[in-house]
């Protein structure tokens, strides 16, 4: 796939950043992602032809905030091309040009009306007010010279501005997100009305040039990927298995923190149903659980779990290679969400959480290639099917490579896994037994280290607590929660305090990412 003819999304740091450039490629765009270090030599060579500036975590005011540089810009503007600004970037353009930008009397998280004043250009088609999403404390105050309002909300005068004659616009909302009405049509009119694009992008070129690219990395060496059974390594599994065949080694790590049976399906799926030649399935379960002991803050355990796979990876790897000769790599199904809360494309991002498959140790004997970083869950789900893989496969449910370790707040315990284990059992056999799986993004449940009192057969009781959590989503960014009959949620709370020991409480959480995020760790 050519890396030419793009839409540039320039990085200042957004959680949302990568979530645009998945917007644009969802509208048949090609976009690519820049640092805010980004030279005109870098636009040039990718032959730009328009520019995304995104949020961003700091204030224009602040000492180290990301800046364009003035040649990179004064190149922008000499040549024109469209750009449009985000929240930061929109405040960004704004103090370049001579405005004003001021703390907001009233900072703007979620849902706000804006009452649009110009349906020419970026609002064609909208009616007088929309719903957006808004996340910012700062705000323009004053426009540059020859810039004019488009949008405003009740706290935020200059929502949008714009500047035909330059060629730029500026949102103080995310169009985005799944929470800002006609989002994508907004995004749409600025490439398509007002930049000009044509569409260059699809799976399809994807996945053809994903194998093209891997089989050339890869040359003749042998590859290790971890496999779990989940949508990200099995898609990245059967991707790799496809561009050199046999020399893919699959290594399924048991450690323990996987769903009730998982361990014996996955081992199943590999060695039967895909019938892949080199297939090792680990029993590391006591390993994993050692480690864990005492450990009760989740970034420790995240970080733990991942060093444990890789020692774990370069054991096999050494009594592989004897009979195979020495691996080059080892393969891992992370995918772009997991970077961006782990701060990993950014210069600016401030970090959420580390994930398992990112937090690596600095020294590895191994190179990683990652065929699905640059991808979100639906788009791996896409992929998978071009790839041929069983429906019930691909729409499964998202599960964290660390498992059950982390819906287990505090110390992890063989008992307070196995009770999680039949809990998890319950919500999702009961979800799927009404026919209501496949209407939600993700459903799972959590163990807190909290017990509360409880009466059981007239006797007083003091145990744990567990949370049912269910959101829907299209690619993990954001997410509401789902909207669970009540009857389904009566019947998984009277199972689980009625077969499962130690548990005296159910509670559903209905909180939506953000301001949360989906896994409570």
């Amino acid at each position: 796939m050519s890396q030419k003819n793009i839409v540039a999304v320039i990085d200042f740091g957004g959680q949302y950043t990568h979530l645009i450039a998945r917007r644009i490629r969802e509208l048949g765009v090609h976009s690519e992602i820049f640092s805010w270090k980004v030279t005109p030599k870098d636009l040039i060579s990718n032959e730009t032809k328009a520019i995304i500036f995104s949020g961003g975590p700091n204030s224009v005011y602040d000492k180290n905030a990301p800046k364009i540089s003035d040649e990179t810009m004064k190149f922008i503007l000499d040549e024109k091309i469209p750009l449009l600004g985000l929240c930061y970037g929109h405040q960004f353009i704004s103090q370049y040009f001579g405005g004003k930008v001021i703390p907001g009397d009233q900072k703007e998280y979620g849902h706000t009306i804006i009452q649009i004043k110009d349906t020419q250009f970026l609002f064609k088609s909208f009616s007088q007010e929309n719903k957006v999403w808004m996340s910012h404390g700062d705000k323009v105050s004053e426009l540059p010279t020859d810039f004019k309002i488009t949008a405003s909300s009740e706290n935020c005068e200059i929502a949008a501005f714009e500047n035909l004659e330059r060629n730029i616009f500026g949102l103080q909302f995310h169009p985005e997100v799944v929470h800002t009405d006609n989002g994508m049509v907004l995004l749409s009119n600025f490439l398509f009305t007002i930049s000009n694009l044509e569409k260059n992008w699809s799976m399809e070129s994807y996945l053809e040039q994903q194998i093209k690219e891997i089989r050339e990395e890869i040359g003749d060496n042998h590859v290790i990927i971890g496999v779990s059974g989940g949508v990200d390594s099995t898609v990245s599994a059967i991707l790799l298995h496809q561009s050199i065949g046999n020399r893919l080694f699959c290594v399924f790590v048991d450690h323990g923190f996987m769903r009730k049976d998982e361990p014996d399906q996955v081992e199943k799926f590999f060695k039967e149903d895909l019938k892949f030649a080199n297939f090792y399935r680990i029993d590391a379960q006591k390993d994993f659980l050692k480690a864990l002991k005492g450990i009760t803050e989740p970034e420790e355990k995240r970080k733990i779990i991942a060093h444990k796979f890789i020692e774990t990876f370069e054991a096999i790897e050494k009594k592989l290679e004897k009979k195979h000769g020495k691996f080059g790599f080892l393969a891992q199904g992370t995918i772009y969400p997991d970077r961006i809360e782990s701060a990993q494309p950014s210069d600016s991002a401030a970090k959420i959480k580390s994930h398992h498959n990112v937090a690596l140790p600095e020294k590895m004997s191994m190179k990683v290639i990652e065929p699905l970083k640059e991808l979100y869950k639906d788009e791996v789900r896409e992929i998978g099917r071009l790839l041929k893989i069983p429906s019930e496969l691909i729409d499964r449910h998202p599960f964290p490579g660390p498992g059950l370790s982390v819906r287990i707040l505090g110390e992890v315990t063989q008992e307070r896994l196995d009770t999680l284990k039949e809990v998890d059992a319950i919500f999702i056999g009961e979800i799927k037994k009404r026919g209501e799986y496949g209407n939600y993004w993700q459903t799972f449940s959590v163990l807190l280290p909290v017990k509360s009192v409880g009466v059981m057969g007239d006797s007083r009781t003091y145990e744990w607590t567990v949370v049912l959590r269910s959101v829907d989503s299209i690619d993990a960014m954001t997410a509401d929660w789902s909207k669970i009959p009540y009857e389904t949620l009566a019947i998984v709370s009277n199972r689980i305090i009625n077969e499962v020991k130690k548990v005296n409480r159910v509670v559903y959480d209905i909180t939506s990412k953000p301001p949360a995020t989906i896994e409570w760790e």
